[in-house]
């Protein structure tokens, strides 16, 4: 737990983030700027903050997935039900006990409104922001989910947490597209989460080798945090679904239909067929320069022509890159 005025370094660190451009087409990110740094700018009536975190922690190595020909690398946590049902849920039931048991007002937030969970997570003790600026923590590596209950109830805080990342550099040395310009700093417009979740349209050529087999976020960062050794495989078995390894061939050939069906209930269904399709091409692209399955180039040959432009140029692209 924290107060509302736990994180008053986050404005400026957002607004050099903003400034520099790292956030790309992610617009939305400067707009409310003053509710992100301050719980009180949202909430006026926020006296308290309770902030909750839900381990989503694999069975397996993400990076067992990278550059497995034929198949899509999926992030980890968008293997299973969309997270935003499941964490908001178990806020709920958290937040409804609260008031039942002190008579106050609440509202709940799970990634879907100017919350920064992060620094908040830190100000309560949860963890600290490493040097990938993803929450960590001693006690279960970096493989959780955060979630927010603002109160109107006066708590006594929990004391912040320290920053335990030492001399370690793993995660930004392992990065496939350079993201990080310093520790501590992400350069979002070059990382392959934002590349092939976020970003609309045609991906800077320069970044295509590095994104791989990678058709949705990326694990690198995460997957070679040494605290990891902590973690424990999720206990909640909705987070180990089936959207681990995709078939590319498959993938490319979805319309649609067919990807509102495939994704229904995934956090993936939010990207939609292009770029998904897109993503799959440049996998497609990547595999072929290896010495991938020459089949692939046929099927990548057939969308040459898709109505979206960042399909076609992959497609394009991805012919190009036959060995």
């Amino acid at each position: 737990m924290c107060g509302p005025h736990a994180i008053p370094e986050a404005p400026a660190r957002l607004g050099r983030f903003l400034s520099d451009g790292h956030h790309g087409q992610m617009g939305w990110m400067g707009e409310r700027v003053a509710w992100r740094g301050d719980p009180r700018a949202l909430w006026p009536e926020c006296r308290s903050v309770v902030m909750l975190a839900h381990s989503y922690a694999p069975e397996h190595d993400p990076l067992d997935d990278v550059g497995r020909a034929g198949t899509g690398a999926v992030s980890v946590y968008a293997q299973g039900r969309d997270y935003h049902d499941v964490v908001k849920k178990a806020l709920k039931r958290v937040g409804r006990w609260l008031v039942e048991e002190a008579g106050c007002a609440i509202k709940v937030f799970v990634d879907t409104a100017p919350v920064m969970e992060k620094p908040l997570a830190q100000a309560a003790g949860l963890g600290w922001q490493g040097k990938h600026t993803n929450l960590l923590s001693r006690d279960w590596g970096n493989w959780a989910f955060l979630g927010a209950i603002f109160t109107t109830l006066e708590l006594e805080p929990d004391a912040p947490e320290g920053e335990h990342c030492g001399s370690c550099t793993k995660c930004l040395d392992i990065c496939p597209t350079d993201a990080f310009p310093a520790p501590f700093r992400l350069d979002a417009t070059r990382c392959v989460s934002y590349l092939t979740i976020e970003h609309r349209g045609p991906v800077d050529p320069a970044l295509r080798r590095g994104i791989g087999n990678r058709v949705y976020g990326c694990d690198d960062c995460l997957a070679v945090c040494p605290w990891n050794k902590f973690a424990v495989a999720a206990a909640d078995l909705r987070y180990h679904g089936p959207h681990r390894a995709p078939s590319l061939g498959a993938l490319v050939t979805l319309d649609d239909a067919g990807f509102r069906a495939r994704f229904a209930g995934s956090p993936i269904k939010r990207i939609g067929r292009d770029r998904m399709v897109r993503n799959a091409l440049y996998a497609i692209g990547n595999d072929l320069r290896d010495g991938g399955d020459p089949a692939l180039a046929e099927v990548a040959r057939e969308l040459v022509d898709d109505p979206d432009e960042g399909v076609a140029d992959a497609a394009r692209w991805a012919v190009e890159q036959v060995a």
